[in-house]
């Protein structure tokens, strides 16, 4: 081919087995060169020269390469590579100075990159969002079709906007070519082609002759291919066995028409995809890359990877990640008896022994639950140290995988301690180690312990999401508060509730706060700093910030609780946000949320709270959980209820266990009645103490509680009555749970009662609400009913005397509608009525003070309610009439 008429000739190309990325990037080029050609650098992909030859080809001023006079060519454009070694023959141009370079690339900066001497390069999901960009810019008109080619590698080399490289710029350029005209049904059917008799069985293959290797720590999945002829879409069909197969990173090499093509995809930051593509003579992002390799045979390219994958691996996993803190230790002269307690106190296999300093810790050895099992079985008394083991290895907290196998497992040591600065901050045990090496997928659902198996969190980013759900005021309030326990050098967490309910979509301004350091001292700080008043307990570690405008904010140290019998309350001990988290009752409120700059808006999920609040199950952490505490029975059920979720069926079963073995027997009758009360807040309690009745809650507190069909009607007429009072706005305080509770002992005699009560341990002032007023109310009801209809005075004589929890309760508990209406007559207007002439008006009438007085003014109060009187002249008449 000659030169142009001006003796100028640019030629536009990208890299070899050309994307889609790279075809819509040569197209916008040619936007931007009109006067260029379009030259693939080899045989480009099959399915692109049949898509765009035979439907496109008019877009293009395409030319092949055998026409090309090289002697022509003073400028080379170049889209989505800058490798010498992925553009041909073209390469051939770079050693000529007279021949200009264009680059335009988003690949990241390589030592061996093509300097141009123009250069657009931006870390973007696709080359294509960046060329889009400059043709808006400078206003050049794109057609339909042309927009639809460019979308169409946006599409591509973003996964439909799912890679972690996606960023906004694409967002941006997708968006200007979808107003241009791009055609989303045809990228739709490009993107998400149906797959060839002959595609199926390569990927086929690629399945069988997929090993997972395990590299320091690093799972990567390597496959090898062989088919005679070349199979398009290699690339798409490895993607493809990445979704299906969840791996997280995967090399497959194909052997086609002679040469071998390395694909690769990776979804790890321990895996960087274009370096080792780069080693293999290719290139290309961390996430995806490729390489075509001539030279050398499949076996010796598989065995080339190999190396360069042991070369080039490391796990970004270190101690600090493993461990399981704090660590447990013992002193050396301890007997084995205490050492007993001490593993079953913590639930752990293996103590650390050492002797603490005043600035380190002398690491003596460790000893296991096995050897002191042995030693209490032989009816030894030995101290700790007698029976130890002495030789043992430790690691800094910055220590990698291989040098943390090679002292558990060369060593046969069970547990490896963490010292950092002289103090031993953790352990990481042989499970800890197996998992993080072959990183097992558990299909079922065990329940986890943080000193026995791999609990390790799953983290995100939840800024934005906290930006749409939380009020502006509250996200400041947060960060305030990461910014001091950064001061302090503390991690500090919102946790528990307030985060569940965010992802809950359900409004929650609870904020509780959890310390990985002094909590107190910190509360303490912060309070200090916001002009706020603060209230501590030195005995749990805890404190509360309480702020001008009333608004709380709960603080605690880092716990970790331990049990000394069952349903005993818990003794607390400083921990880490892991452990802290496993003392709590539910999986779905072990979530946390980091706010230390930096990390601010890190979401932390050590225990799969995420994955249940989708499936909306209620899950405990671990089998004994209920026998620590039975409160955290009414819990579940509350939850249950509440958010529309599913008792998990382990749950269910050990909710069984423990009421069987009537561990309720030795809780706390103020802890029930602390979970009772909760759940009669709630705002329709009738499904959950249909739940608590199932289980055999209800027969715990009495045998003559019973939930049957006269107490399922009368709970659910309470919450009509209490949904009626709601209604009324009125701004009067009043014990919502009082009526239910008042409810769940109708029918109960006045000892029946007396013995309930003593048993909750109700407060005096309360348990007059349900030994005399109940009784009382329902002799007024009766008398109500026999006397309708009544008048006015009479009505309000008969319920003046009770409180509103007791007058709903009538509401709810009375026969017949014209009862249930003469109440709320009595609620809504006649409760508020009041003679305007009072004790001084009849003194200025020249009364004496006296019994008269009361007389006179009741009759006056019976006149107005009855309609009597209407004003104040009436009234005054009425008392002159009285008296005379």
């Amino acid at each position: 081919m000659t030169a142009p008429a001006d003796g100028r000739l640019t030629v536009i190309t990208t890299h070899l087995n050309a994307d889609y990325d790279a075809m819509g990037s040569m197209l916008a080029a040619q936007k931007l060169y009109p006067e260029a050609r379009v030259v693939f650098p080899g045989s480009q992909e099959k399915n692109l020269r049949n898509f765009f030859v035979q439907s496109m080809v008019y877009l293009f001023n395409m030319v092949d390469i055998k026409s090309i006079d090289f002697d022509a060519v003073d400028r080379l454009v170049l889209v989505d590579t800058k490798q010498p070694g992925r553009i041909g023959r073209l390469a051939e141009l770079l050693d000529r100075p007279d021949v200009e370079v264009h680059v335009y690339d988003h690949h990241p900066a390589q030592p061996d990159d093509i300097q141009g001497a123009y250069e657009v390069v931006e870390l973007t999901g696709a080359t294509v969002s960046i060329m889009t960009r400059i043709i808006r810019e400078k206003g050049i008109p794109v057609s339909p079709d042309e927009a639809t080619v460019m979308c169409l590698g946006i599409y591509e080399d973003t996964g439909s906007f799912t890679f972690s490289s996606t960023t906004e710029k694409d967002f941006n350029a997708a968006g200007f070519l979808v107003t241009q005209g791009a055609d989303l049904r045809i990228i739709s059917n490009m993107i998400s082609r149906e797959i060839t008799p002959e595609q199926l069985e390569l990927l086929n293959d690629l399945f069988q002759s997929a090993e997972r290797y395990n590299i320091k720590g690093v799972e990567v999945t390597v496959s090898s291919v062989t088919t005679d002829r070349y199979v398009p879409d290699f690339a798409y069909l490895v993607h493809k066995m990445v979704k299906m197969e969840d791996l997280n990173a995967i090399f497959a090499l194909g052997r086609m028409d002679n040469k071998i093509y390395l694909v690769a995809r990776s979804r790890t930051s321990d895996v960087d995809a274009g370096a080792i593509a780069r080693a293999l003579g290719g290139g290309g992002h961390p996430y995806a890359a490729s390489a075509s390799i001539k030279e050398w045979t499949l076996a010796q390219t598989e065995q080339r990877l190999l190396d360069v994958l042991h070369t080039t691996l490391r796990s970004s996993k270190r101690a600090r990640d493993l461990m399981s803190a704090p660590a447990i230790t013992a002193a050396p002269d301890i007997s084995c008896e205490e050492a007993r307690n001490l593993l079953t106190k913590y639930n752990v296999n293996a103590l650390i022994v050492v002797e603490k300093g005043p600035d380190r810790d002398n690491l003596l050895g460790y000893i296991t639950r096995q050897i002191i099992a042995k030693a209490l079985y032989l009816k030894l008394r030995p101290r700790v140290k007698d029976y130890m083991m002495t030789e043992m290895g430790a690691v800094g907290p910055d220590a990698e995988i291989a040098e943390i196998q090679e002292k558990i497992i060369d060593n046969k040591q069970r547990v490896l301690p963490v010292v950092d600065r002289g103090r031993v901050t953790g352990v990481v045990t042989r499970t800890d180690l197996l998992n993080a090496l072959v990183q097992e997928s558990r299909s079922g659902r065990s329940l986890p312990d943080p000193y026995k198996e791999e609990i390790n969190a799953r983290t995100r980013s939840v800024l934005r999401f906290m930006e749409e759900r939380i009020p502006t005021p509250i996200i400041a309030m947060l960060a305030t508060i990461g910014e001091v326990g950064a001061h302090l050098g503390y991690g500090v967490y919102v946790v528990g509730g307030f985060v569940r309910d965010l992802f809950l979509y359900r409004p929650n301004e609870d904020v509780d706060i959890v310390v990985e350091g002094d909590g107190i001292a910190f509360a303490r700080r912060y309070a200090k700093m916001m002009g706020a008043r603060v209230h501590c307990h030195e005995k749990f570690g805890t404190a509360v910030v309480i702020f001008s405008d009333g608004f709380k904010v709960d603080v605690a140290s880092a716990r970790l609780e331990h049990y000394r019998f069952p349903a005993d309350l818990p003794s607390v001990e400083m921990s880490s946000i892991k452990l802290d988290l496993y003392r709590r009752d539910f999986t779905i409120n072990t979530l946390a949320i980091q706010l230390n700059p930096g990390k601010f808006g890190t979401l932390i999920d050590f225990f799969q709270a995420q994955k249940d609040i989708k499936e909306k199950v209620i899950r405990i952490l671990h089998n004994l959980s209920f026998v620590e505490d039975p409160t955290r029975v009414y819990r579940a059920i509350r939850f249950e209820q509440r958010f529309g979720f599913t008792i998990g069926k382990l749950t269910a079963h050990l909710i069984k266990n423990v009421v069987e073995m009537d561990f309720f027997r030795q809780l706390s009758g103020r802890r029930v009645f602390t979970e009772l009360r909760l759940i009669f807040e709630e705002e329709n309690p009738a499904p959950t103490v249909q739940r608590l009745d199932d289980y055999g809650l209800l027969e715990t507190l009495h045998p003559d509680i019973v939930l049957d069909k006269k107490r399922r009607e009368l709970f659910h007429s309470v919450r009509k009555v209490l949904a009626w009072h709601d209604l009324l706005f009125l701004e009067e305080p009043y014990l919502r749970w009082a009526v239910y509770f008042t409810a769940l002992v109708e029918g109960c005699g006045r000892e029946t009662t007396e013995a309930v009560c003593e048993k909750l341990g109700l407060a005096p002032r309360h348990r007059v609400i349900f030994t005399r007023d109940r009784f009382e109310a329902f002799d007024a009801l009766n008398r109500i009913r026999r006397r309708m209809p009544l008048e006015n005075s009479d009505l309000y004589r008969a319920l003046s005397s009770f409180k509103t929890e007791m007058i709903l309760f009538m509401m709810a508990a009375a026969r017949g509608e014209r009862i249930k209406k003469a109440i709320a007559f009595y609620y809504t207007q006649l409760r508020f009525v009041e003679p305007s002439v009072t004790g001084g008006d009849l003194k200025k009438m020249g009364l004496e003070p006296g019994p008269i007085f009361r007389e006179i003014l009741q009759a006056l109060l019976d006149a107005k309610l009855n309609g009597v009187v209407k004003n104040r002249d009436d009234e005054l008449n009425f008392v002159r009439n009285y008296v005379s």
